[in-house]
């Protein structure tokens, strides 16, 4: 087995069929590994970082592959130099992880163990699944050389279980007053008004669609609250190229409600293999009193049961809402690995330090 540095772009998006076919096959398969999630945050929002992806072969074949970004020091933050995900941050990546042929996770892993050692950088990679590839395997073999790792949890993902379900016996789950309400919602805009429902799955049409979601997202939140979503160009100049990969690829959804062809919600989702990801929503809070958040949320669902799918993931995030329609989650988590030289340890104490601070800070804004 060989394990290679790919530095460069290039390299990286030369990977991209051998990639997509390894991570099918792997335990970590998910929308947010693709070779096309991942090489469009490089391309935009990479923001400095060295690229430092790891990739095994044996006898040519591509085996595993851990995609890795080195980030500059971020003193403000007493963060030093240090080792993460591609695509993590404020994008929502969910399920980040190292891609590896199933039954060669072992092997792998203590050989991308053994190069992290030679780079001698902290660790820190997230958001992981509480058992994924890396968290199983990485912090045993980085051990056996004195490194100190810490799994913490960060977030949970909400998700329903959709396995052989109609739409009909999965709202017989629900709870009495929930399946009331969305019904009643529902019986309410078909009564008052031309209800329409587009599915937009093709390149052609999802730029404008995209277009819809995000508005009706800034409206949402334009007076309550606030959303990472959509802020800055770069971040609207990937999803704008993503969205064209996906529909490609088969894997976009993205829907609008239009009442009395207005569009008044939106959702951006995406269909991988048996799982129907809830990225973002908005609405028009104009119509909020037609709970048209709520029926959005409930006619996607009834879509993605009669498109075939097995889940709904909801991804990260412990909003109330989200608990109306499932009741299954699942744990993500933050991993750290600190190397055994001193410097290690004073960043360790000193962002240990930085968190303490930031929670204190949290709890006393809560009380003004």
């Amino acid at each position: 087995m060989i394990v290679k540095l790919i530095g460069t772009a290039e390299e990286f998006f030369e990977l991209r069929h051998e990639w997509n076919a390894l991570l099918e096959s792997s335990a970590s398969t998910c929308v947010f590994l693709t070779h096309e999630w991942l090489s469009t945050w490089w391309k935009h929002l990479s923001g400095g970082r060295k690229l430092s992806i790891l990739a095994a072969r044996d006898g040519g074949k591509l085996i595993g592959v851990i995609p890795l970004a080195i980030r500059a020091p971020q003193y403000p933050r007493m963060m030093p130099r240090l080792v993460e995900f591609i695509a993590s941050g404020v994008i929502g990546s969910d399920y980040l992880d190292a891609i590896i042929e199933r039954s060669r996770e072992g092997e792998v892993l203590g050989a991308f163990a053994e190069e992290l050692r030679r780079w001698g950088l902290m660790l820190q990679l997230s958001p992981l699944r509480h058992q994924s590839c890396v968290v199983a395997g990485l912090p045993q073999f980085l051990g056996h050389n004195q490194w100190a790792s810490l799994e913490t949890r960060i977030n949970i993902c909400p998700f329903i279980d959709l396995t052989n379900h109609t739409w009909e016996t999965y709202l017989a789950t629900l709870g009495s007053s929930q399946r009331y309400n969305y019904n009643r919602r529902l019986r309410t805009l078909q009564k008052t008004f031309d209800v329409r429902l587009d599915i937009v799955d093709s390149p052609s049409d999802a730029e404008g669609a995209l277009n819809a979601v995000i508005e009706l997202h800034r409206k949402r939140w334009g007076s309550v609250g606030a959303s990472e979503a959509f802020q800055t160009p770069a971040i609207i100049a990937f999803h704008r190229e993503f969205v064209q990969r996906a529909a490609a690829r088969g894997w976009l959804r993205l829907l609008i409600l239009s009442l009395d062809n207005v569009p008044v919600a939106a959702l951006y989702g995406l269909r991988y293999g048996p799982t129907f990801y809830f990225y973002q929503s908005g609405f028009d809070p104009a119509y909020s009193k037609y709970s048209v958040g709520l029926v959005m949320m409930g006619l996607a669902i009834k879509a993605a049961i009669q498109e075939g799918v097995s889940e709904y993931d909801l991804l990260h995030g412990d909003e109330e809402y989200k608990f109306h329609w499932a009741c299954s989650q699942r744990e993500l988590t933050r991993l750290e690995a600190h190397p055994p030289h001193a410097r290690a340890r004073i960043y360790r104490r000193a962002i240990d330090l930085n968190r303490a601070a930031r929670r204190m800070a949290r709890r006393v804004l809560k009380r003004i």
